[in-house]
């Protein structure tokens, strides 16, 4: 028998494809080492970062604040269920609410699981508090949301992908536009707990809402007296050019989720913050997760927020976004219909007559960039907020290179 080599990519890209579900289509790019803003394959060819996990990776790849405090973690103890207390949790609560000005912090792993417990939360909020008769109370949520993918979540989902082949779906929730405040208003009712949405919504192609939408929604909860959550799972900890994205239009949630950012890019953590009146209503064993606020993460989650207390990374975000802007606003007409969004995360759409959206990942792949579609026609732009202003040039200049080419 003849022996087949393979380089390595393809090695190890057949061994995903035979062992592993199919429940993602990944750029041909296997990734072996990551350092800051770039990341190296197993041939040794060298990629510039510009999607950071969906937002998960803010401070970069390996962060060495966030390495040390994993490691110094590692070598004491990493797991100790919440049946016990454990010397790093009640710091990362309290640090994580002293942040964010919130009272209470409820702590989970996923970003999914955070909503989840949002929508938990809320639910007994309406019949402990405002008293919704039981099993009546409804959240209104977004259209052409993403809140994660669990089977709940996906029941007020708008994307066919996401919903065919898994009802029945969870009852409770109602649909209405996205920036319209008047479809909002109309959906609220007595049964209403609270309005669920992402204040811009990433998978949807990075959409900003109508400016005084944001406002809008939490004087229409304040008259009706019903929560307001904001999913600032990919929006927040920075990555809009503040510490929330509700934050550019002075507005204060009920709740928040957060995720991705928090761990750091080294393991999942996330939670729910926000007021003692609502987070309150949880009572022991109502909820909980056998990993959410085990040691290692409140570790890495306490040093997350150290460095977003400076202050440094929300800036860098607002005044690296406004170049990013600026630059990929050029575009406009040459190979890119709009550019959406804000600090550093922009939604670039691909004029007509271009590349399609995998297609264009992929180009931008083979020159040295790494990027992802959302929509089809929409690339995602996320690169971590310690970039330098030469390697964010760098990767804008590859975008411009793909979309003229085609545009």
């Amino acid at each position: 028998m003849t022996a087949t080599f393979l380089p390595a990519t393809e090695q190890f890209i057949a061994l995903d494809e035979e062992w592993s579900t199919h429940n993602y289509h990944p750029l041909p790019v296997v990734i072996s080492h990551g350092e800051g803003a770039w990341v190296t394959d197993v041939e040794g060819r060298r990629y510039l970062d510009f999607l950071s996990g969906y937002s998960s990776l803010n401070f970069g790849h390996r962060h060495p604040d966030l390495v040390a405090a994993a490691v110094e973690q590692l070598g004491r103890v990493t797991l100790t269920s919440r049946a016990f207390h454990h010397d790093q949790f009640g710091a990362f609560c309290r640090e994580l609410a002293e942040l964010t000005g919130t009272d209470l912090v409820l702590a989970m792993n996923s970003g999914a699981e955070a909503v989840e417990s949002a929508i938990k939360v809320a639910r007994k909020w309406a019949y402990r508090v405002k008293g919704v008769p039981a099993g009546e109370a409804e959240i209104v949520v977004a259209g052409s949301n993403f809140h994660g993918r669990t089977t709940t979540i996906v029941s007020f989902s708008t994307d066919d992908t996401a919903r065919d082949d898994f009802g029945p779906f969870t009852p409770g929730f109602r649909v209405v536009r996205y920036g319209s405040l008047d479809d909002l208003r109309a959906a609220v009712t007595d049964r209403t707990a609270a309005v669920l949405l992402e204040p811009v919504q990433g998978e949807a192609g990075v959409v900003v809402p109508p400016a005084g939408y944001l406002r809008g929604v939490r004087e229409l909860c304040d008259e009706r007296g019903v929560l307001m959550i904001a999913d600032e799972i990919q929006s927040g900890l920075g990555r809009t050019g503040e510490l929330f994205a509700l934050d550019h239009e002075g507005v204060r949630a009920d709740l928040y989720t957060l995720g991705k950012a928090l761990g750091g890019g080294i393991l999942p953590v996330s939670a729910v913050v926000g007021s003692r009146d609502v987070l309150g209503v949880l009572r022991p064993g109502e909820h909980g997760s056998t990993f959410g606020g085990n040691p290692l993460a409140c570790a890495v989650g306490r040093a997350v927020v150290r460095l977003l207390a400076t202050g440094e990374y929300q800036r860098r975000s607002r005044e690296l976004g406004a170049h990013l802007h600026a630059r990929l606003g050029e575009l406009v007409g040459h190979g890119v219909a709009e550019v959406r969004g804000r600090g550093l995360w922009a939604g670039v759409e691909i004029a007509p007559g271009g590349p399609r959206g995998r297609e264009a990942s992929e180009a931008l792949a083979g020159l040295g960039v790494l990027c992802k579609e959302t929509q089809d026609t929409t690339l995602r732009v996320a690169p971590p907020l310690m970039i330098s202003h030469e390697d964010l040039d760098r990767g804008i200049d590859a975008i411009g290179q793909v979309l003229r080419a085609r545009g």
